[in-house]
């Protein structure tokens, strides 16, 4: 099919090159131009397992191009609309001029019976509007709404290989373009749900809500932990076995960030509110609130661990990105306690395999360190703020060898204790015995 992809972020340039992959005629198109020569030429513009290869193989083999003309995308059967949504400046609210800027420009390129189909998170009621402006540009065009459930680290492997598809659709020929589009994923059983609109403008936004609402469960759990002398790892373990609870995003630790998971909730909440049920979404902001909490007690364990002030220790943190297998630092825990620290007055030098470039941009202060050993070399206090595998497999004997003070803060509770201990460290976890 042909196929266009409207913004080439993080979503739309998986997408799309997951799409070509595929074996679909795909353009990509965005304003940026630097961002479009970048692609053009097979290098992403940020990091993702997967992706570059996807990638030079669409353009290879001519499946995919990149453009900053929406005239470009005009012969298209299916629109994928991908822009960012981000938190609007001084209010929680999704922030939707990208959106309406992609639409408006997009309308007058629409051919008869093209299919235009929402992947951005967007508030409940955004598709319902959009509907009627697509339905009036061209005869036989129609507006789908269908979510995307990305994790960065796996997004490559999330749009070929999805968990399920939700489809917001009003015709069945709508529903009929998408299958055509994802037929591999629908041949081999990837479950399909088809609905309205607002369900599939809710789904993204619930489940983001749901996950992030256990997240923080399990670390006010830590926080219990904490005051009793309990094992919130432990206690995880015994509470996942309940199906019906389930052990995944019982990690306590440091807490969610990135780019979608905090802005999407603050939105929900604010969505929920202007629907008259403020008081229902309540827990929603405490959620948050307990998330922005925890990089509050990783710095005061720091503090307490350095015996009351940080000032003039040097400390090694280790991570700054806000998860794994990614460069993303918007919204990091990790780069947000590097920051406090900072202005508490600690020499904070901090290392991670992809994330430096970005972190630095956001706080070009940080002294940065490009490897584990020189980050640790002399330290008062090490960090482990995002669990990179590296981190996890560091050999505590080794590590203590390179360190002024064998202290460890595990902010994301994935060492083991013993070990850590039995070589020397004085280790602490969050809500760990």
């Amino acid at each position: 099919m042909r196929l266009s992809v409207i913004g080439c972020g993080y979503l739309g340039a998986v997408h799309a090159a997951a799409m070509a992959d595929l074996g679909h005629d795909v353009v990509g198109i965005d304003v940026d131009e630097a961002k479009v020569q970048s692609l053009s030429a097979g290098r992403a513009p940020f990091h993702e397992p997967g992706l570059p290869e996807v990638l030079e193989a669409g353009l290879a083999s001519g499946r995919l191009r990149f453009s900053t003309d929406m005239a470009d995308a005009a012969d298209a059967d299916v629109h994928f609309i991908a822009v960012g949504t981000p938190q609007t400046a001084g209010s929680d609210a999704a922030d939707l001029t990208y959106l309406e800027a992609a639409v408006a420009s997009l309308l007058p390129h629409l051919k008869p019976g093209a299919l235009v189909a929402g992947k951005s998170t967007v508030p409940v009621g955004t598709a319902e509007r959009l509907a009627e402006r697509i339905e009036a540009a061209a005869e036989g065009a129609e507006l789908a709404w269908n979510p995307e459930f990305l994790r960065e680290g796996f997004a490559v492997k999330d749009t070929l290989h999805p968990d399920r598809f939700v489809y917001g659709v009003r015709s069945q020929r709508a529903a009929d373009l998408l299958d055509d589009v994802y037929r591999q994923a629908i041949d081999a059983g990837t479950p399909r749900i088809v609905t309205d609109y607002a369900t599939a403008e809710l789904v993204k936004t619930a489940a983001n809500a749901f996950l992030a609402t256990k997240i923080s469960f399990i670390n006010v759990m830590s926080q219990v932990a904490d005051a009793t002398g309990a094992d919130v790892t432990v206690l995880a373990d015994a509470i996942g076995h309940d199906a019906r609870i389930g052990r995944r995003f019982l990690n306590a630790g440091l807490g969610f960030g990135g780019g979608c998971l905090p802005k999407d909730i603050r939105a929900f909440a604010a969505r929920g509110e202007q629907l008259g049920l403020a008081d229902s979404f309540a827990f929603l902001r405490e959620v948050d609130a307990v998330n922005l909490r925890q990089r509050e007690r990783l710095v005061a364990a720091a503090v307490e661990a350095l015996g009351g002030s940080v000032t003039g220790a040097r400390i090694a943190l280790l991570g700054v990105t806000f998860k794994p297998d990614s460069d993303d630092v918007r919204d990091s825990p990790a780069l947000d306690v590097a920051e406090r620290l900072h202005e508490l007055g600690a020499e904070v030098v901090a290392t991670d395999p992809y994330g430096l470039p970005n972190a630095l941009r956001r706080f070009p202060a940080l002294v940065t360190a490009s490897s584990t050993e020189d980050a640790v070399r002399g330290a008062d206090l090490v960090v482990l703020a995002t669990e990179w595998r590296e981190y996890r497999d560091l050999d505590p004997a080794a590590t203590a060898v390179l360190a002024r003070h064998a202290r460890i803060i595990d902010g994301r509770n994935v060492l083991d204790p013993a070990a850590w201990r039995a070589a020397g460290w004085e280790y602490r976890g969050l809500g760990r015995r």
